[in-house]
């Protein structure tokens, strides 16, 4: 009898200490294998999302935090650059990074790195959908839309713009699309305007080590303008990927079976995160990545965070290079429509997310607008002060969204 009891307390014990262990999760990663041509679409892809975040950055206020999120502005001008022709698509071609590949490189590889990414990981919720939707007078050439219809499972429809319900039908699908979380990306429909072309991208993942909020603390963090507010932070310590250099710290959280993960850089002491951006190209990314250790505990302080971005990509995009595809005069979609000026009037891009101790959901939206000319046709790391985040899918190495926190609040 004696000997029943001392195994029940030895059992209790072990389940006590077990229960105040952190839980280890086996990982079931899943490579995905890409072929040469579709490694170069995923580097083009990301390198120009370090060019658009550095070019955002130089005309943002430090203060204020962003968000963007690469693959969805390159898959909506992908579908509209199915459109272009002539030094238009070559302006767009440039832009993009696209150069060597050719549209049906593009076409065929975003279709299949968009289903990969879709079909990898079931613990993660990670959808990408497209739609067009154009003015019921206006003639869209057949070659145009099947060619988005078959490449970038578009929805295709024909609306009266000049009917209200136009607009909230297309955000409607909007907010559909990415769980509510973005709700408008058409505040109105100018008469120039003859074609909407949209991409959505929504993630929702949950961390592989979860933060419990009953550990949570609150600390001071201290903003790029001298100035701090106390925050609450989560705390955890885990297996944990990281690496260091002269500029910053990097841990990596995953999502999931391990396939999506977040990178978080924290700048040094007397660093901040411009001088991180100043050194973001392909060739650095590509390092940085290769010297992340194998896991080693590492506690890592965090401060919870939710915000909403909204950028108009107009003036970036003409500093990229692309300032023919908006020039009403020049630009030339003819593969739209061959009897029509036409020309991109706006690249509106706005974003979602929120990170807590669960994890993180993260939401794109671009909308790309066609107009009609009118005149003619280890250790601890705490994240105190601003920080620079990315998620992206190991595997393939592309990159879904980017950011920096400025001000963190739930």
């Amino acid at each position: 009898m004696k000997s029943t009891y001392l195994l029940i307390i030895v059992f209790l014990f072990v389940s006590v200490i077990t229960s105040c262990k952190k839980e280890t999760v086996e990982l079931e990663y899943k490579e995905i294998i890409l072929n040469k041509v579709g490694e170069q679409l995923v580097a083009a892809d990301n390198s120009f999302g370090f060019d658009l975040l550095k070019t955002l950055t130089a005309k943002t206020d430090e203060k204020e935090n962003l968000m963007i999120s690469p693959l969805s502005v390159s898959l909506a001008l992908s579908m509209t650059y199915n459109g272009a022709d002539a030094e238009t698509k070559t302006a767009m071609e440039n832009t993009l990074r696209f150069d060597g590949l050719t549209m049906d490189d593009i076409n065929i590889n975003n279709k299949q790195l968009s289903e990969a990414l879709m079909s990898v990981d079931s613990r993660v919720d990670f959808n990408i959908a497209n739609s067009i939707w154009y003015r019921n007078n206006f003639s869209v050439l057949p070659d145009f839309i099947s060619t988005n219809k078959s490449f970038y499972d578009a929805e295709v429809k024909a609306l009266d713009f000049s009917s209200p319900l136009a607009k909230e039908t297309i955000n409607n699908w909007v907010a559909d699309k990415t769980n509510d979380k973005i709700t408008e990306i058409v505040d109105d429909i100018p008469s120039d305007i003859v074609m909407y072309l949209i991409n959505v991208i929504y993630f929702k993942g949950s961390w592989k080590y979860q933060f419990e909020k009953s550990e949570n603390i609150i600390m001071p963090f201290y903003h790029s303008d001298g100035t701090n507010k106390d925050v609450e932070m989560m705390t955890q310590t885990a297996d944990l990927r990281k690496m260091a250099n002269e500029d910053f710290y990097l841990i990596e959280l995953a999502y999931g079976q391990g396939n999506f993960v977040m990178d978080l850089f924290l700048p040094n002491e007397d660093k901040d995160v411009l001088d991180i951006i100043a050194n973001l190209n392909p060739e650095n990314w590509n390092s940085w990545m290769n010297e992340l250790s194998a896991p080693y505990k590492t506690t890592i302080v965090l401060p919870p965070f939710k915000f909403e971005y909204e950028q108009l990509l107009n003036d970036v995009l003409i500093d990229m290079g692309m300032g023919v595809a908006f020039n009403e005069n020049e630009a030339d979609f003819s593969k739209i429509n061959a009897d029509n000026q036409l020309f991109i009037s706006k690249v509106k891009h706005k974003t979602f997310i929120e990170l807590n101790e669960e994890g993180t959901e993260a939401a794109a939206v671009t909308s790309v607008s066609i107009g009609l000319t009118s005149v003619g046709p280890g250790g601890e790391i705490i994240f105190d002060k601003p920080f620079m985040f990315v998620i992206r899918e190991l595997s393939t190495g592309a990159i879904l969204f980017m950011g920096i926190v400025e001000n963190p609040e739930r």
